[in-house]
């Protein structure tokens, strides 16, 4: 199994409000993913409420294999959840491991 972690920042510039809209926006997309993405096993996005930290957002996913991870980043449906987060995404980490 391999776990495929995601943290987002989000724009300074954006208001609290604009960024929990992106947030939920997000959220909602990415979670969704499952129904019309069948291989993939685990996904749960959080966000951060700890203003003291560095990152906005997590999305934590499981899949079968590297390969799996992989036809999931450049799926239609994903690539669409993702463009959510476009105009207002600062910067991006990312992190697959076997467990």
């Amino acid at each position: 199994m391999v776990k495929h972690i995601v943290l987002f920042k989000l724009k300074e510039s954006l208001s609290q409000d604009e960024k929990m809209t992106s947030i939920l926006a997000f959220k909602s997309a990415i979670e969704a993913l499952p129904s019309c993405i069948p291989f993939i096993r685990k996904v749960f996005v959080g966000y951060n409420i700890n203003a003291s930290e560095n990152w906005d957002i997590c999305l934590e996913s499981e899949f079968d294999t590297l390969e799996d991870v992989k036809a999931y980043s450049v799926h239609p449906e994903h690539v669409k959840a993702a463009g959510i987060l476009k105009d207002v995404k600062a910067d991006r980490a990312c992190v697959d491991y076997e467990f």
